[in-house]
């Protein structure tokens, strides 16, 4: 298995199931060469055993190491970032909810989406594209996104990429976040306004934007709802002193990012 084979599954159930836009994004932006992928990210429980090991494990297979930890605390996340030795392969960001910081009836839910996990499903790759390995109500849906839409999202969706990210120091077309911002708008876009509509800057060395994320249809126990997708991200790097690109994320940033799969 290699690292295409691996992000080819993933764009697959992305541009298939969460985020069907991303298609038009790819011709808006797309330009002589195919548009490099900055990262994708992936959001899981921390309950055994779904934590982030779980679905780092397929990338570790591929030769990714575990590079940066981060803490989302109003959020109740934690995350890490994985890069392959070889710098045009995608980061991998990977969050996880804190589920015993939550509510009771959160963390009853969670246990039972868990009990009617098929553990034979978490080996091997496939299950980090295949969509929800659980049955889900509506009314359990609800329940959840009022406390926190993470974990509304996860329970509702299960895994595959929530984002996949288009490198902007490649384009010709555009220099700045900003450009890409407002060209897609006037396609008819809308751009995530949490934090500002560019997150970072030049000091912190990544500046990141994103759209809101696609209304899709999923099947709940009691029939189908159409509640947000995934979504696509935009992402500049700056140098670091060595003058190599900056390789990390920024929290505070990526915490205004999550915000883009709020309904």
């Amino acid at each position: 298995m290699t690292p295409t084979v691996l992000f080819d599954s993933l764009w697959t159930d992305y541009i298939a199931r969460l985020c069907p836009s991303a298609e038009k994004v790819h011709k808006l932006l797309k330009e002589d060469e195919a548009l490099i992928n900055d990262h994708i990210a992936l959001r899981t429980f921390n309950v055994a055993p779904l934590g982030i090991e779980t679905l780092a494990q397929p990338f570790l297979d591929v030769g990714y190491k575990a590079c940066g930890d981060y803490v989302f605390e109003s959020k109740k996340l934690v995350a890490k970032h994985y890069e392959h030795p070889d710098p045009t392969q995608p980061k991998v960001f990977i969050s996880e909810l804190k589920v015993e910081e939550c509510s009771k009836q959160l963390q009853s839910i969670v246990a039972k989406l868990v009990e009617q996990l098929d553990h034979s499903k978490l080996k091997g790759h496939e299950f980090l594209s295949g969509g929800r390995l659980w049955e889900l109500s509506y009314a359990d849906f609800q329940t959840l996104a009022k406390e926190s839409e993470y974990a509304s999202w996860l329970a509702a969706h299960g895994y595959g990429a929530n984002h996949f990210t288009v490198s902007v120091n490649q384009l010709n077309a555009f220099d700045e976040v900003k450009g890409v911002n407002d060209h897609l708008r006037e396609a008819g876009f809308t751009i995530n306004e949490s934090g500002g509509e560019v997150k970072g800057s030049p000091e912190v060395l990544l500046e990141q934007s994103s759209t809101m994320a696609d209304k899709v249809p999923v099947n709940f126990t009691e029939g189908a709802e159409v509640i947000p997708g995934g979504f696509y991200e935009f992402a500049k790097r700056y140098p670091m002193a060595n003058g190599e690109l900056y390789p990390g994320f920024v929290a505070a940033s990526a915490d205004k990012i999550f915000e883009s799969t709020n309904g």
